[in-house]
Parts: C-alpha cells; sequence; structure tokens
C-alpha cells in the first residue's frame, strides 16, 4: 500500500516521527476517554456523586478535547508536508519533461503526462493526507488499545487479537478485487485522457474529412467503459466495507455477550466491564477508518506510482557529446539505416540521408507516411532505435545534443502562442533584442497589419486569457522570431500551413520564402507547390524513403512512368 520510493523524499522520515508521537499522544487520549466515561458513568449509575466524579468528567472532557485536537493537528501537519511534496514531485516532473522532451509524450501520451501534472498531482496529495495518518492509527492506537485491555481481562484482550487478523484477511481479499478493478479504471482514465487530447488536436483533420461525429461515438464508448468500470469498482468498495463493519460489529457484540456472562457471575464489577466496552469499538475504529479511505487513495497510489516511475526514467544519454558552434555551408549531416519503433510498432526503417551545407529540403508524403516523425528524428524531440548519425564528422546516437539543438528553430502546424506581450512572443528565442530588431522583425514576417490592431501595439497581451491570434497570425508570430536571431541557421517545418486557407497559405509563403536562403531547411509537407522553393525532395511512404533527388528530376521520372503506363496501355 505504501511505495518503498516515498521513503526517499526530502524531510519523509522526520515527518513520520513527528506523526507516530502524535498519534501515540492520541492514543493515551483515547484510553483516557474510555477510563473517565466509564468511571463517571458507574458513579452516576451507582448513585455515587462525589468529587471525584466532577473530576473523571473534566479529565473525560480534556481527553476528549486533546484527542480531537490532535485529529485537527495531525491532518494539517500532513496536509502542510503534502503540499510541499506535491510542489516538489511538480518541479523534478517539469524537469523531467524539459530533460526528455516529447520522449515522454511517445511513451505515456499527451493526455496522460498533462493529467499527471494536474489531477495526478492532486489525488498524490490526498493519498499523503489520508494513507499515512491512517496507517499509522492503524498501527498505533489499536494496540496501546490492546495492552489497556490485556492488563484489565486478559481473555477478551486475546478474542480481540485473534479476531483481529480475521477481520483484515477479509478486508484485504475484498481490497484487492478493488484494487484490480480501481488499476483498470485508471488504465481507462489514461487511455480517455489520451484519446480526447489527440482528438482535440486533431479535430479540425477530423472536420475536413468528415469523420467528427464518427470519432465522437468512439469517445462517447471510452466514456462509457470508463463509467462502467467505476461503477463496477464502487460495487465492490461498498461490500468489502458492509462485510468489515458486519464482522467488527459481531465482534464487539461478542464481547459484550460474555462481558454481561461475567457480570451476572460475579467475575467481573461493572467499571473494568463498562471501561472495555468502550474501548473495544475504538479497538477497531481505526480499522475502519483505514477502511473507509483506502479505496479513496487507490487512484491516489496509482498516481504516485505513475509520477515516480516518471522521475526514474533515465536521462537521455550522451546529450552532450556533440561539439558544434554553429552551422555553416561545409558541415554535413548523414543518417544511416534510421530506424523508429512506438509501442513495437515500426513507424521508421532504413532512413538513409546526406545533407550539406545549406540546402532546402522538402519530405513530402500523405498523411501517416513518416513525415513528422523524420522531422521530430532531426530535431531530436524522438531518439531513434537503430541506425547511425554523423553530423559535422561527429558521429552521436542521436540529435538531442544541446549544441545540434542550439542551431535550429522549428514551426509546428500550431505554434505556441504565450499568454504575454507580442514583443515578447517575438523575443523568445533573443532576449537580448532590441525594441528596433522586433519592430524590424515583425514588419518583415509580416504583421504590421496586426501590430496597427492591437490598441498598445507591440506592448499588448496575446495568447491565453489575452488577444486571440488567427492561424495565419501565429505562424506569422513564430516567423518573426526566426527573423530575430540569425544566428540559427538550420530551418524546421512541419505543415507549417497545413490548416490554412490558399488565400492565407499564399500571402505567408511569400513571407517565408525569402528567410530560406542561407539556411539549412526540413520542410515536411503534403502542398507540392513548395516544392518550386526546395533543392531536393524526400518522397515517403509507410515510413520508408520510397524516392528522392531534385525537384525536376523527380517530375521528369513521373512525365516517363506515365508515358511508359500510356505506352504499356496503348499496346494492351
Amino acid at each position: 500500500m505504501i511505495d518503498k520510493r516515498l521513503f526517499k523524499l526530502k524531510g519523509i522520515i522526520n515527518t513520520l516521527v513527528g506523526l507516530v508521537f502524535l498519534t501515540g499522544v492520541q492514543g493515551l487520549a483515547i484510553l483516557a476517554q474510555g477510563i473517565f466515561m466509564a468511571r463517571a458513568i458507574v458513579d452516576f449509575w451507582q448513585n455515587k456523586l462525589s468529587a471525584a466524579t466532577g473530576v473523571s468528567i473534566g479529565l473525560f472532557a480534556l481527553a476528549f478535547f486533546v484527542r480531537q485536537l490532535l485529529v485537527v493537528l495531525k491532518n494539517q501537519y500532513m496536509a502542510t508536508y503534502a503540499d510541499k511534496a506535491v510542489e516538489t514531485y511538480r518541479t523534478k516532473l517539469l524537469e523531467k519533461y524539459t530533460e526528455n522532451g516529447s520522449n515522454i509524450i511517445v511513451n505515456q501520451g499527451t493526455g496522460n503526462a498533462v493529467t499527471i501534472l494536474g489531477v495526478g498531482l492532486d489525488n498524490v496529495k490526498n493519498y499523503f493526507q489520508l494513507l499515512l495518518v491512517k496507517v499509522f492509527d492503524l498501527s498505533i492506537i489499536p494496540w496501546l488499545i490492546l495492552i489497556y485491555i490485556f492488563y484489565i481481562k486478559w481473555e477478551q484482550g486475546l478474542f480481540l487479537l485473534l479476531i483481529f487478523p480475521v477481520v483484515i484477511m477479509f478486508f484485504i481479499i475484498l481490497g484487492l478485487a478493488a484494487q484490480s478493478k480501481a488499476d483498470a479504471e485508471f488504465d481507462n482514465f489514461k487511455n480517455l485522457n489520451n484519446r480526447f487530447v489527440d482528438a482535440l488536436r486533431g479535430l479540425p483533420t477530423l472536420k475536413q474529412l468528415g469523420l467528427a461525429e464518427k470519432y465522437s461515438d468512439e469517445i462517447y464508448q471510452i466514456s462509457e467503459d470508463y463509467r462502467k468500470t467505476t461503477m463496477r469498482t464502487l460495487r465492490i468498495a461498498m461490500t468489502s466495507t458492509f462485510a468489515l463493519d458486519f464482522f467488527t460489529t459481531l465482534s464487539i457484540a461478542i464481547v459484550a455477550v460474555f462481558l454481561g456472562f461475567d457480570l451476572l457471575n460475579g467475575k467481573m464489577t461493572l467499571l473494568p466491564a463498562l471501561t472495555l466496552l468502550i474501548l473495544a469499538p475504538e479497538y477497531f475504529l481505526p480499522l475502519r477508518n483505514f477502511s473507509d479511505d483506502y479505496h479513496a487513495t487507490l487512484n491516489g497510489k496509482n498516481a504516485l506510482t505513475d509520477v515516480l516511475s516518471m522521475l526514474e526514467q533515465p536521462a537521455i544519454d550522451q546529450q552532450d557529446s556533440l561539439k558544434l558552434t554553429g552551422w555553416h555551408d561545409q558541415n554535413q549531416l548523414a543518417l544511416t539505416n534510421i530506424g523508429f519503433s512506438y509501442d513495437e510498432q515500426v513507424t521508421l526503417k532504413n532512413i538513409n540521408l546526406q545533407v550539406k551545407g545549406y540546402q532546402k529540403i522538402a519530405i513530402v508524403g500523405e498523411s501517416g507516411s513518416g513525415k513528422s516523425t523524420l522531422l521530430n528524428i532531426i530535431s531530436g524531440f524522438l531518439l531513434p532505435t537503430s541506425g547511425q548519425i554523423n553530423i559535422a564528422n561527429q558521429t552521436v546516437p542521436h540529435l538531442a545534443q544541446t549544441d545540434w539543438q542550439k542551431q535550429f528553430f522549428y514551426m509546428p502546424q500550431h505554434p505556441y502562442i504565450f499568454h504575454d506581450t507580442l514583443r515578447e512572443n517575438i523575443k523568445f528565442y533573443a532576449q537580448q533584442a532590441t525594441d528596433e530588431q522586433v519592430l524590424v522583425a515583425s514588419q518583415k514576417a509580416g504583421l504590421s497589419k496586426l501590430v496597427a490592431e492591437l490598441p498598445e501595439g507591440l506592448d499588448s497581451i496575446i495568447g491565453e486569457s489575452g488577444r486571440q491570434v488567427s492561424g495565419g497570425q501565429s505562424q506569422r508570430i513564430a516567423l518573426a522570431r526566426m527573423l530575430l536571431d540569425d544566428q540559427r541557421k538550420i530551418l524546421l517545418f512541419d505543415e507549417p500551413t497545413a490548416h490554412l486557407d490558399i488565400e492565407t497559405e499564399y500571402d505567408l509563403k511569400q513571407t517565408i520564402a525569402p528567410i530560406l536562403s542561407e539556411h539549412l531547411v526540413f520542410f515536411a509537407t503534403h502542398r507540392l507547390h513548395w516544392l518550386d522553393q526546395m533543392d531536393y525532395v524526400l518522397v515517403m511512404r509507410h515510413g520508408t524513403i520510397v524516392e528522392q533527388g531534385e525537384p525536376q528530376q523527380l517530375l521528369t521520372d513521373v512525365h516517363s512512368q506515365l508515358n511508359q503506363l500510356r505506352h504499356e496501355l496503348g499496346g494492351v
């Protein structure tokens, strides 16, 4: 129930020592509460009211107050630690995301990675607050009570000691069944997150293909599976709670019956019998409280397991093995037999490519052919599973190299626009740029109209919770970022105009074309009119390069193949 890796967290040992002390004091307060309550009741029953009766009532009230105060203090104590622990995990996760980049997204899925940072860490916080308090209550309080019960009546103490593991055994059996269902529920939850995020990202494409309605049915079916799994888990949880309540109530009833026989036979006086009867429910209460919160902590345990597993993912090997101060016209990049597999499914295979200097290379192919994956390999966002890479006469296992990634700009289909001023968005890669340089870059990128429309010009807030920009405007902002830093000589484009209308794409093309000169360019696209700006073309299909060459040469080959096909058909 408690992951051993939890004990590696900073400050956890001192926190648990403090929790043990508070729980021990609470256990003594519960004992005192039961003892003095029994004394006061016996005095009232026997009509022997005296100053001692008042003292018993006062001590009972004090013990009750201390008990409740310690419950509040323990919860607050663990809540404070849980907040610090969760923030520590959040910081470490963000560092891990930054360190390993999209490799985490490939392995975990976008939805799961985002969920862990949000809802997942909230569940971890509940796990810390609920589980540790309940576990230490269960580990300390019943045994303090049991020692006192043995002192009063060893036969009742022996019965309670023997019945405790029986109750726990039934709880474990039903708890394991609930945990199995909860694990399945959590897997469904992660699956739903990933599918939902992917659906949102691909919604424009689904609409264009007329598949939005069909995909909504699939999302509905996934959510229904999640709902059914959740209800099955709740049924088991309710059954286990009922079974636990039944056995503990039955055990207390048995104790009460034997105490009654002892009272009738004169083997026991009223005060110790009543004290035992009051303490018996307290003996089982920590177990019942643990049972009530056990199922609530299962999601937290699963989330903590995911967080710890993600943090233990190894850093990318040899991330700084490449030494590259800049990209020049004599530098070379060679990919030899590069392959990439995702979830045991081959996505790229036998990729061979050699480029030199400031070539402009188009990567074309239908959707799903591997264009974006190849671009992510080149950018270092994904690590190849096979093959060899040579860059500037240095052999490296992958391109997730610090010096390599300092040399390029990457423009995706949807550039990220930060909640900040337009000026700061443009200065993202070049914080040292002057206001004049920012203004010139915005004009060259075709942002003059947008700047004029904004109430505060370049100082207007855009992005989330600010002025929303169109797809074409966001691409121009990304271009302005490129123009502002002329030290980066490698440009990577991942279908930057895929979701733009023809008119906007044409205008954007006029802006992009001059930027491509004096740069090494990789341009993934399925729109062939970009080929007139390229020096070399890679044609991809099913994860392999099926053709490559200069654009005019490929067009000539295509025409030759068409003429040959016409000739063959004519012969038939």
